[in-house]
């Protein structure tokens, strides 16, 4: 490919089996420092500097300096958005980690994906939005309805606020679990925030597991009914 984006560089970037376990680790949401990317990747703290150099220059990552210690995060919705969907695409093509265990039924019902709902849990909360008129999808695009942004207040979201954010409103991701789009963007991330305040939920500590207790779930169900 000789004229537009370079993705033979991205694509080396994130295909690196350390950088890769350093990103998928970062998919939590969580600014981690370099000594715990390094532990996550399990490479020395050395070479894992080298690495996040790389990924910090390709825009993949971003740092922010806190005392002693620099903490990095992704740098953007984007970059979680594709490491999803790549994690989708590699398990409906059959290449699956060996390892398993408990927390694997729980990823699969709910965890986080960067910074909004993600799993069956996900999934049901844009198919309840789709279904109620609450959003219109075309294609990648979804547009929140007159409807939905009634709803979105009503669930307690400050709609204006959000609309002051550079962040798109409404985005599309790809479920690597449920292989279907779940809502990205300010407002899944909003909504998932609102579970949490509503204490339906929480997040499982050093996991991208989301825990609802027995009532959370029930409110989440009737809330977004399909």
């Amino acid at each position: 490919m000789k004229e537009g984006p370079d993705i033979a560089m991205i694509g080396a970037l994130i295909g690196d089996p350390a950088r890769a376990n350093m990103l998928t680790a970062l998919m939590s949401g969580k600014a981690l420092t370099a000594s715990e990317l390094a532990a996550e990747a399990g490479i020395t703290p050395q070479t894992a500097s080298s690495h996040l150099s790389k990924l910090e220059a390709a825009n993949l990552t971003r740092q922010r300096k806190q005392g002693r210690h620099r903490y990095i995060s992704l740098a953007n919705d984007d970059v979680g958005g594709v490491l999803e969907a790549l994690m989708g695409l590699a398990a409906k093509c059959g290449h699956v980690r060996a390892r398993t265990g408990p927390r694997d039924p729980a990823l699969r019902r709910a965890r986080v994906c960067y910074n909004h709902l993600a799993g069956e849990l996900g999934v049901r909360l844009h198919d309840s939005l789709k279904a109620n008129g609450f959003v219109r999808e075309e294609g990648e695009d979804i547009d929140l309805t007159d409807r939905g942004a009634a709803f979105v207040r009503e669930f307690g979201i400050d709609l204006d606020a959000l609309s002051t954010l550079r962040r798109p409103l409404c985005l599309s991701c790809l479920d690597w679990s449920a292989r279907r789009t779940h809502l990205a963007g300010s407002l899944g991330t909003a909504l998932l925030d609102r579970i949490y305040t509503l204490g339906w939920a929480r997040r499982e500590e050093n996991s991208r597991v989301i825990s609802f207790n027995r009532k959370g779930e029930q409110d989440f169900l009737k809330t977004f009914a399909v």
